[in-house]
């Protein structure tokens, strides 16, 4: 067991308040001595050295949340740094960096505007429930005139445009906006690009036109690529397979579909989003993915949905990703079918059509 000290009750107190983590500054500050500090986090003692000058006080092996916490804190307390994440955050032997109590992606206070250090990246996204994202390394934003090393883990990303904060999960996060912007900007796969920015505006009610006016500030449209991204996503696109079929029908000159647009019916009432959508022929495309799709609940689920489709007029085309990828050419020949016999049609759909906004 170790010695206890005086300054134990206020390092219990900061532990709590802070994941388990601690800076050597803000340890020093509870009273207690660096040779104590450096004792405990020797070869066996109960706590370790997590990253330079971050401490973790517990034995066992951090968690996310502790790793991506443990970024932050680095980035703030590193070569003369302010000592809190939050400029400006409460001081004292027991106060620690304003990270409060766990919160989830929606909840925490608003904007932090003195935030000295914040997680951005993919890091960022994981920790708003976007899918495809790691937290194996952290990215963590600074100003510009900071001179730090990357340590580690821990990916520093200089900037002269500081973004508004919140609190998720109890860290210090930009908004997804700017998280998928500062991700898109150094990731070097165009397919991982491309999923991970779906992803994000389907599942962190992040708004394509918002992603679009942050990519244009950090200069990252300059990038092709990264543009024809933006573009599908405008127009309703919400994921890679969805992605990629419109590649293919675009590439085989198929008359423009509408994207995850709503169907209504007649009296109003919510009918299907179908993944593509011929209003002027009632032609609807699915790709559904099998991961989606392999228990009895969700299978009986798209197929009462596409008997709804078909009992009001629509006629529905099924796929799947890989048969997209693998037979692309018998894809493009059953949606130009279904159009084709569209055209001796003499009745339309009884479907009201809202366009993704």
């Amino acid at each position: 067991m170790p010695r206890t000290t005086a300054a134990d009750a206020a390092v219990n107190r900061l532990a709590r308040s802070q994941l388990r983590l601690a800076t050597t500054r803000q340890l020093r500050a509870t009273g207690l001595s660096p040779s104590t500090a450096a004792r405990r986090c020797a070869s066996g003692g109960p706590w370790q050295r997590l990253l330079p000058g971050v401490v973790l006080i517990q034995t066992g092996d951090p968690d996310a949340r502790q790793r991506l916490l443990g970024a932050v804190l680095y980035a703030v307390t590193a070569r003369g740094a302010g000592a809190c994440p939050v400029e400006g955050a409460e001081a004292g032997p027991s106060a620690g960096p304003s990270v409060g109590p766990s919160a989830g992606p929606g909840a925490g206070p608003g904007a932090m505007s003195g935030a000295t250090a914040v997680l951005t990246g993919e890091a960022a996204l994981a920790l708003y429930g976007v899918r495809g994202v790691a937290t194996d390394r952290a990215e963590v934003l600074v100003a510009s005139r900071r001179s730090l090393r990357d340590t580690s883990y821990v990916r520093l990303r200089r900037t002269t445009r500081w973004p508004p904060t919140l609190l998720v999960n109890g860290i210090p996060c930009v908004r997804p906006v700017r998280a998928a912007s500062d991700f898109a900007r150094h990731e070097p796969s165009a397919d991982r690009v491309r999923a991970v920015l779906a992803n994000t505006v389907q599942r962190a009610s992040c708004h394509p036109e918002d992603l679009r006016a942050e990519l244009r500030a950090s200069h990252a449209l300059r990038n092709p690529a990264l543009r024809a991204v933006i573009h599908e996503l405008r127009v309703g696109v919400r994921s890679i397979a969805e992605g990629e079929t419109r590649d293919v029908l675009t590439a085989a000159r198929v008359p423009p579909a509408l994207w995850n647009p709503t169907l209504l019916t007649a009296s109003g009432a919510f009918l299907a989003r179908p993944d593509a959508y011929w209003p002027y022929a009632g032609v609807a495309l699915e790709v559904d993915s099998e991961e989606y799709h392999l228990g009895i609940t969700a299978y009986r689920a798209t197929l009462r949905r596409r008997l709804l489709l078909e009992s009001h007029g629509v006629d529905v085309v099924s796929a799947v990703p890989a048969l997209v990828r693998d037979h692309p050419q018998e894809l493009v020949a059953a949606v130009l079918t279904k159009l084709r016999l569209a055209e001796a049609r003499k009745d339309r759909p009884s479907v009201v059509v809202r366009p993704h906004p």
